[in-house]
């Protein structure tokens, strides 16, 4: 990629004046594609692991799988997903301090490799280490794949990033589309751990084609926003060297008594992915490098915080209670042929493909017109209407001696695609705005922390599946989305009507000044200079005025 003197990326510096180059011009930047190339390989294994983890989970030792219950496995689905996203806070905070994001992006991908690798062995302890590893790669990976966006993408506004991370979405979703059905046609009618295996496959192709990329993202701007001093380094990396020997001795020690029990690890570690979202805040809060404005951003975030919450707990159950319902309660014969429950996994992908570009042209046309709060509450009405439709599907199936058709299925993957379409893009470019400098790769942690806490809520709450009929559950979860839909409304009127009041006040001091000094032109106003308004505004609060 050509850069200028000034060390900005030429694309950037050809901008037409405003920064309004065509969202589909970063198509033509290698740094772009060697970026969403990565990400589509990633996807492809964490979608493609996901379709068969529950299902794995809950099959019969005699056929392979792990012989739990479908609470129990909801629960181990919904930690693994929250230990993905919490281990975005740590990833975050050594991108912005120790590594950069480069190459904490390419050692994100090497551990998630390492991951799907150890799943493909026909071993439960193997299986475990391997989900804990790419729970530990996404952490690398996934908060400082955004902020790598940006650094290579400067001077993006608000209205062009969410658009351009629709179309990242988008891109991505090709090969979130095939790992299922790739995986899935290998798990299911083969065997578990050559589907898993293809999934490890395909992250390797990702590592590979970022190596290739990236002599095209090395240098000042993806190295660490806010290195650590020397000394605090090196006693960081003598930690980390002293917790790693205590995480062999402590797998040893377990290995030698024939493993823990599993009920009681997944209560602890559900536990912990509840309680370690509510300490990051605390001290993120109460951090001595963050100055009162700073902090006034991140209270401001929690606005958005709370009902991204709820949403990812609702997005959990995909996952888990979809591929429950797709295999127990839907009809999935096609002309003598069997559907396998883990191809439906596709459909959201396939959803998410096709309406990216829909939502990326609705965001560059009502542009700052609607905040995020108003966003938010649509993105969840939507996923309220997904479960209302699939609580249906399951009323109908009730007692398990009828299954309906697929469509139900499909319908409820349909909604909850339009969900995902507004808290992702929305929410990731929130956060990017909401960031304090040198702070960003942290705060696209805290975005996932809510993911990360949602999961977890989301997981402890699938034990409800074997004590609840499913259509009771699913219509829990649309009910409370309703509900938080319609307080954020209000919320966003509310804060409207204040913004309105104060504009009116101002209105008629200003009036009122020019009355008793003497107007000296309609032009007056207007002729001084108004990027110093605008950039106080977006150096105060950045984001947040529009949550």
């Amino acid at each position: 990629m050509d850069v200028t003197s000034h060390g900005v990326p030429s694309g950037a510096a050809a901008r037409p004046p405003g920064g309004r180059a065509p969202v589909r011009a970063l198509f033509r930047e290698r740094w772009f594609s060697t970026l969403f190339m990565t990400d589509m390989w990633e996807r492809f294994s964490f979608y493609g692991m996901q379709a068969l983890l529950f299902l794995y989970a809950t099959a019969p030792r005699a056929e392979g799988g792990l012989g739990l219950s479908a609470g129990t496995a909801g629960a181990l689905f919904g930690l693994y997903v929250s230990a993905s996203f919490l281990a975005a806070m740590p990833g975050g905070w050594l991108g912005d301090r120790v590594l950069g994001t480069h190459r904490a992006m390419l050692g994100g991908a090497l551990v998630i490799a390492a991951g799907h690798a150890c799943m493909a062995v026909p071993a439960r302890s193997t299986f475990y280490l391997g989900l804990l590893l790419v729970a530990c790669g996404t952490g690398l990976l996934k908060p400082n794949l955004p902020v790598m966006f940006d650094q290579m993408n400067p001077g993006a506004g608000s209205a062009q990033r969410q658009a351009a991370f629709s179309l990242f979405y988008m891109s991505i979703q090709v090969s979130a589309l095939i790992g299922p059905l790739v995986t899935g046609a290998l798990g299911e009618r083969v065997d578990w751990h050559l589907g898993f295996g293809a999934a490890a496959v395909g992250m390797v192709f990702g590592v590979l084609q970022y190596l290739h990329g990236a002599p095209t993202l090395r240098g000042a701007r993806t190295g660490p926003s806010r290195p650590l001093p020397p000394a605090e380094l090196r006693r960081l990396v003598r930690g980390a060297w002293a917790a790693l020997a205590g995480a062999v001795l402590l797998a040893a020690g377990v290995w030698s008594v024939g493993g823990l029990p599993l009920h009681p690890v997944l209560a602890l570690c559900g536990l912990a992915s509840l309680a370690a979202p509510v300490w990051y805040f605390r001290r993120l809060l109460r951090g001595a490098d963050l100055g009162e404005a700073e902090r006034a951003r991140v209270r401001g975030y929690r606005r958005i915080f709370v009902p991204s919450v709820l949403f990812w707990a609702m997005y959990g159950q995909l996952g888990s209670v979809f591929s429950l319902f797709a295999r127990e309660h839907t009809d999935r014969g096609i002309a003598g042929f069997t559907v396998p429950a883990s191809w439906f996994q596709s459909a959201h992908p396939l959803f998410l493909l096709v309406l990216a570009p829909l939502f990326a042209w609705l965001w560059l046309r009502i542009g700052g017109g609607a905040g995020v709060l108003r966003k938010f509450s649509a993105g969840l009405l939507c996923a309220a209407a997904g479960f209302a439709v699939l609580a249906t599907g399951a009323w109908f199936a009730e007692g398990g001696e009828v299954k309906v058709s697929a469509v139900w299925l499909l319908g409820a993957f349909l909604w909850m695609s339009c969900g995902e379409l507004v808290f992702g893009p929305v929410g990731l470019s929130a956060t990017a705005e909401t960031a304090p400098e040198g702070h960003r790769s942290r705060m696209m942690g805290l975005f996932y922390l809510g993911a990360a806490l949602g999961a977890g809520l989301g997981g402890q709450l699938s034990h409800l599946v074997g004590v609840l009929p499913l259509w009771v559950y699913l219509a829990g979860f649309a009910a409370a989305a309703v509900v938080t839909a319609s307080l954020l409304s209000r919320a966003a009127a509310g804060g409207a009507t204040r913004t309105a009041g104060r504009d009116t006040a101002g209105e008629a001091d200003r009036e009122g000044g020019g009355e008793s000094a003497g107007a000296t032109g309609p032009g007056t106003g207007q002729g001084t200079d108004p990027g110093a308004g605008q950039g106080a505004g977006q150096g105060t609060s950045q984001g947040t005025a529009q949550i």
